[in-house]
């Protein structure tokens, strides 16, 4: 099983159990497979050359300190490092989504929870991508790679990855 099909079957139940039921949409799951495509390809869990962690690629004092300080989400994210024994701390936070999925998943739907309107559908790329750049504020954006990651990404939320 890829890791791109174990976030999809085995990562995402544990998520969306542990996220109020209004955060789980095919729309999140495809944004947050897009997202953690684009970012490490689900292959790297520390940033090449970089500071960020787990496959979504939070940065401490960036996404880490993101869903721990935003109104919105705060109070979730404090209860979801409860449920997974980590500490509400930057440090415990960063250092922890390197090996636990189930963690930075958790964070990187808070993140985009955070975002004003709805998610994008499956038609529209720019908007996803629009929102991807918002939220994560990634420092060499590659658009060029985005449409493909989009489409795998609703392609594997829609069960269709075969």
């Amino acid at each position: 099983m890829s890791d791109l099909q174990r976030i999809n079957d085995e990562i995402f139940p544990q998520v969306f159990g542990l996220l109020p039921s209004a955060m789980d949409s095919v729309a999140a799951r495809a944004m947050l497979l897009a997202i953690g495509l684009q970012e490490s390809r689900f292959e790297h869990r520390v940033q090449i050359g970089g500071p960020a962690h787990g496959y979504w690629q939070f940065e401490q004092g960036g996404g880490v300190v993101g869903v721990m300080s935003h109104p919105a989400v705060k109070e979730r994210t404090r209860a979801v490092c409860g449920f997974r024994g980590v500490a509400f701390s930057a440090p415990q936070i960063y250092s922890a989504i390197v090996n636990d999925d189930v963690l930075a998943c958790c964070c990187a739907r808070l993140l985009l929870y955070t975002l004003p309107g709805r998610l994008p559908n499956q038609d529209e790329r720019e908007l996803g991508w629009a929102q991807y750049t918002e939220a994560w504020r990634p420092g060499m954006p590659h658009r060029q790679t985005w449409d493909a990651f989009f489409d795998l990404g609703w392609k594997t939320a829609l069960g269709d990855s075969q």
